[in-house]
């Protein structure tokens, strides 16, 4: 079980966690829905209580705070960003506001990524919307007034932006992996101005003979969002990266430990349980890695619990439930393992490719295909498929769900269905 206490820091003042979904994969990064009553099965004629056409190209998912959705979207050659608000009630648009001009963006070279893939933050009064370094901006979610942006952040995201912000106290936490430069900075999210900025410390293997980046493909890319936890008493921000997963102090951004790896381009959220956290590596042969928390220095050799690299994904994130860890592969390949010790449980293949993160609820777990299917299984030791789902479009954004609804974006649209 989550402390209380985590509970507490993590989550803005007077914030339960079933009313709102202030960040990617919802109230605890954890991807666990804290809600009841969520359909089971829908279409696009059954259960859709709104459908509102989103314009341009983007994978970022909603964020909801009382009654509004927040998306951020670009135009399909990122030169024009977005922010976009809408009604949580009827769908209306409330707001969709050009935020930044961003006139040389770099190819993303593929359509795994968008221009606008980084999900917001929200909390009481303010959202947070972030296109990496491209820009960042704050807008008071009364009045729609801006109230800073940064532009001056610098990294080659070089196959696009996709690290989402993270909330933490006075703190807007953002993560910058790129070709060139990684590091993790803290800003005020009152003022924008940066508070702590920590370069990452992996160890290169891309140099070219001056001893410079290569700059020449993905070793030092990632894309993967860090999440909270309370570790001996004291908050931890836990970050995987290129080369190496790190666990950060969040009031400083002073580095605590480090675990070395082989992955790169690493686009998954850890899961954390059982005193472990639990992250995907991302490419070049990924594997699993369960990490025992609670160590300092560089615990490579020291507190690496076990590791698993059968079907493991490099996009979806991990779902721990329980006593189990499920994840879901890009090529439609289910797993469930036991999370003390990396046993396979079961493994199933479901169909489909998948690049959302799939959600619990209820004891389901649904997953959400790039070809608009949506498997919904037990969240069990047995594998018992419940139903299948199809959707108009594809998923490349993780949903959310907040009442008794899911909020739903496709390739084209955002939908409450409920």
């Amino acid at each position: 079980m989550i402390p209380a206490l985590v509970c507490a820091l993590i989550l803005a003042p007077g914030t339960q966690t079933a009313d709102n979904w202030p960040q990617f994969r919802g109230p605890l990064g954890d991807g666990i829905c804290r809600t009841t009553g969520l359909p089971l099965a829908w279409s696009e004629t059954q259960h859709v209580k709104w459908k509102t056409p989103i314009h341009g190209k983007a994978w970022s998912s909603p964020v909801i705070w009382g009654n509004q959705v927040w998306v951020t979207t670009a135009t399909e050659d990122g030169r024009q960003l977005f922010a976009v608000c809408v009604d949580r009630s009827s769908g209306k648009v409330l707001l969709d506001r050009k935020l930044f001009d961003n006139p040389n963006p770099e190819p993303l070279g593929n359509d795994v990524n968008s221009y606008a893939s980084p999900t917001p933050a929200i909390e009481e009064g303010r959202v947070f919307l972030h296109f990496g370094s491209p820009g960042t901006a704050a807008l008071d979610t009364k009045t729609f007034k801006t109230l800073w942006t940064r532009r001056d952040l610098p990294c080659r995201h070089y196959r696009g932006p996709s690290s989402s912000p993270v909330l933490y106290k006075s703190l807007l936490i953002l993560t910058f992996d790129g070709a060139d430069l990684q590091y993790t900075a803290a800003l005020d999210k009152r003022t924008g101005k940066t508070i702590w900025k920590t370069d990452r410390t992996a160890t290169w293997n891309d140099l070219d003979s001056g001893g410079r980046p290569s700059m020449e493909g993905d070793n030092r890319k990632a894309h993967s969002t860090p999440i909270l936890r309370e570790v001996g008493g004291r908050m931890q921000l836990l970050s995987p990266g290129a080369k190496a997963a790190y666990g950060y102090d969040p009031d400083t951004g002073r580095e605590l430990w480090k675990v070395d790896h082989t992955g790169v381009s690493c686009s998954t959220m850890p899961a954390v349980g059982h005193g472990m956290v639990y992250f995907n590596n991302g490419y070049g042969g990924p594997k699993l890695m369960a990490v025992r928390l609670g160590g300092s220095g560089n615990i490579t050799a020291t507190h690496v619990a076990w590791t698993y690299s059968r079907n493991v994904p490099s996009k979806p994130s991990p779902l721990l439930v329980g006593d189990y860890l499920y994840m879901i592969q890009d090529g439609g390949v289910a797993t469930c393992l036991d999370a003390m010790t990396g046993a396979e449980v079961w493994k199933e293949r479901i169909g489909g490719n998948y690049a959302a993160s799939p959600l619990y609820a209820e004891g389901r777990i649904y997953c959400f295909s790039e070809q608009g299917n949506i498997v919904v299984f037990k969240a069990a030791p047995k594998f018992e498929k419940l139903t299948e789902s199809k959707m108009a479009d594809g998923f490349m954004a993780t949903p959310a769900a907040v009442g008794h609804a899911f909020y739903l974006r496709t390739r084209s649209a955002l939908y409450r269905v409920e």
